[in-house]
């Protein structure tokens, strides 16, 4: 029986890139950046609608 594409990769491709140690790596500046993004984003959502309600 052969294997489709899907299941090769799935069976060979990631289950063997996913054992990668290289490949999982933390990076916890990018993390504090996006904590940092996201409240500023929402900050500026929040004056936004201050000011439209103001309208």
């Amino acid at each position: 029986m052969a294997l489709t594409r899907a299941a090769w990769w799935l069976k060979r491709g990631f289950l063997e890139s996913s054992e990668n140690p290289h490949l999982i790596q933390e990076h916890p500046m990018a993390d504090v950046a996006f904590v940092v993004t996201t409240i500023a984003v929402f900050a500026l959502v929040a004056l936004v609608a201050r000011g439209v309600a103001k309208l």
